[in-house]
């Protein structure tokens, strides 16, 4: 009999315990953005390539990259006039580049020389527009591209050649 009552006992724990699981909830976790968002563009210089490093929050985006004659301007089709011999187009997406507002979301020009690079000789955002953000990079001499993307924080690595 005794072992009767312990094993109600414990049933009846396990019920309790059961139940009582299912009624608390664990709070939910923090919502991760489902785009990534540019906060800053940096640049490098280093033994026989360029670096050109774009900072993000959010999710690791896709990247596509190439060689171009000259670089468009998204949304609007306009040539992007940029100092350059040859013209490397890089998009980012889903990303953006401005906040609910339509306020920009990290600082510095549009625009800007840099002249702390071997090759690159100018960088400029070509485009934010429907999930895409466009850099073009223009470059002294053609050489090799390599563009990936590193997480913890989100990045995307562009080295140019010398």
């Amino acid at each position: 009999m005794a072992i009767s009552v312990r094993r109600a006992l414990v049933a009846v724990t396990a019920l309790v315990l059961a139940v009582a699981g299912g009624l608390v909830a664990a709070a939910p976790a923090p919502a991760q953005p489902s785009i990534s968002t540019l906060t800053g563009i940096r640049t490098g210089l280093h033994p026989g390539f360029d670096r050109i490093v774009l900072d993000l929050t959010g999710p690791r985006p896709g990247v596509t990259h190439g060689l171009t004659d000259e670089l468009i301007a998204d949304g609007s089709g306009q040539v992007v006039w940029l100092t350059g011999e040859w013209f490397v187009s890089v998009a980012v997406s889903p990303a953006v580049a401005h906040n609910d507002a339509g306020n920009r979301t990290f600082a510095g020009a549009d625009r800007f020389r840099t002249r702390n690079l071997t090759n690159v000789m100018a960088i400029a955002l070509t485009g934010d527009f429907e999930g895409y953000v466009s850099i073009g990079l223009g470059i002294r001499h053609d050489s090799w591209v390599t563009v990936f993307t590193l997480a913890s924080p989100t990045r995307v690595v562009i080295d140019v050649g010398h």
